[in-house]
């Protein structure tokens, strides 16, 4: 009857050691990040817009804005819904932006270049493009680089 006594005893000594060296394993285990949930149901669209005097997107800018289109359209832009909706409806092609029709300008070289930086429903967008002239820009540039 010793000998099963003194087995159990071992048994019982082994299983708290056991216990307390997985607790002690757990309490030490560097801690799991937990998954990346979205943020948004809506793909990111954040724009910074820039004018610059000259025909190169190098200078610096004269001016410059920010258009956030989702979920809504806001940022500094002064027309931000309506720049929102004209690359909704060139879908986010900035060189097929409508132009004003029956506009007239003239053919002075002034140039003009404005570029779009940042993200176009997750899409990375970099454009650049120059004008000849601002009222080109405008007919052109639509209300996106109207500002």
């Amino acid at each position: 009857m010793r000998k099963i006594a003194s087995r159990n005893a071992a048994l019982t000594l082994a299983a708290a050691v056991t216990g307390t060296v997985s607790a002690f394993a757990l309490a030490t285990a560097p801690a799991q990040a937990a998954p990346a949930e979205a943020t948004s149901l809506y793909a990111p669209s954040a724009l910074v817009l820039t004018v610059t005097d000259g025909d190169s997107a190098a200078a610096a800018a004269k001016r410059a804005v920010t258009l956030n289109c989702t979920p809504a359209p806001s940022g500094t832009h002064p027309a931000a819904d309506t720049a929102c909706a004209q690359l909704r409806a060139a879908d986010g092609n900035f060189t097929a932006l409508a132009s004003e029709e029956g506009r007239l300008c003239t053919r002075e070289w002034q140039p003009v270049t404005v570029t779009a930086q940042g993200v176009w429903q997750g899409e990375r967008v970099d454009f650049a493009r120059t004008w000849a002239n601002p009222c080109v820009k405008g007919v052109e540039g639509a209300a996106v680089f109207s500002f």
